[in-house]
């Protein structure tokens, strides 16, 4: 086949695959305009206040009514943070010991294992953590962290039902633990076996050498974690069912809270009841989208670099 076929070949692929790409493009815009155009009411009664008042005030009478979306973003942010700080320590450690120390027996298992909890669907974790992970975290952790350190503000709220921010953030580390384990696993994989031989010939200990292989792969892991954060910015029905959805605005680990996803699922049932609770929810799923959006990106972003240092 000559170079001119080659290249007419080409772009004839080229021209079937475009109307996809436009398509999925559109439906993204689409999408964006969508919330925009029906949050606008929002922003023109309540301007950005509605990003950061703390108020839900739902009134048969219009003029009485007030939405104010801070306790819901700054309980989303949260439980993320701590979903982050739960599953990247979880996610270093599965990958490494499926890599490097698990028996060729069991390694594929595990593998399996991994794949499968990521495709579970979210309501087994949300039953699993109402009867199961807020009694034990309850009981075993809230408790005595607030009996001995209360002193302390992020212990200071007393766990009266175990429904919490902390709650939420445990599950949702459980849950976005598969997917930045299959990030860092794969990346950890294709680091070259020749720098695995580097750094034990060096004389290097087993943990030295692991530590400086994951050194190499800082911006996957990065990338894995930004992606799993969000992941657990729009988790819904889980954290819905955990988290106590309470409009407080608390930087206790203990207290009761809402995430934009809760918010939205709990109150669009009810909003055509009132006048001007469905822009405010329209405007809560903007800024859901919003962030969901740029940690995403980001970390598409860094995990693409990190692809591109590993061909040179």
């Amino acid at each position: 086949m000559s170079v001119l076929q080659k290249i007419k070949r080409i772009d004839g692929f080229k021209i079937i695959t475009s109307p996809a790409v436009m398509f999925v493009f559109l439906l993204f815009a689409w999408m964006l305009i969508v919330y925009f155009y029906n949050a606008l009411p929002a922003f023109v009664r309540e301007g950005l206040a509605t990003y950061f008042k703390n108020v839900w005030q739902a009134t048969e009478e219009a003029s009485k009514e007030h939405y104010g979306l801070l306790a819901a973003i700054w309980g989303t942010v949260y439980t993320s943070i701590i979903a982050i700080l739960v599953a990247l320590p979880l996610s270093i450690a599965y990958s490494v010991f499926v890599i490097d120390y698990a028996p060729k027996k069991i390694k594929n298992a595990l593998i399996v294992l991994s794949d499968v909890m990521a495709g579970l669907p979210t309501i087994i974790y949300g039953i699993w953590g109402v009867f199961v992970l807020v009694p034990l975290l309850q009981k075993y952790v809230m408790f005595p962290l607030h009996k001995h350190l209360s002193f302390i503000p992020i212990f200071s709220s007393p766990p009266i039902t175990g429904y919490s921010y902390f709650s939420a953030g445990i599950l949702l580390g459980i849950m976005v633990t598969p997917f930045a384990s299959a990030i860092m696993r794969e990346a950890y994989q294709m680091i070259p076996f020749t720098y695995r031989e580097a750094a034990i010939a060096s004389g290097m200990t087993r943990y030295e050498a692991t530590k400086t292989l994951l050194g190499y792969i800082k911006p996957a892991i990065f990338s894995g974690m930004i992606l799993a954060f969000g992941r657990a910015v729009g988790e819904t029905v889980a954290v819905s069912l955990v988290i106590g959805n309470t409009f407080n605005l608390s930087i206790g680990l203990f207290s009761p809270g809402y995430t934009i996803s809760s918010l939205i699922a709990n109150q669009f049932g009810n909003a055509f009841i009132y006048e001007h609770m469905l822009p405010a929810l329209y405007a809560a799923g903007l800024a859901l989208f919003i962030i969901g959006l740029a940690v995403n990106i980001a970390g598409l972003y860094l995990f693409r670099k990190w692809e591109k240092n590993v061909r040179i």
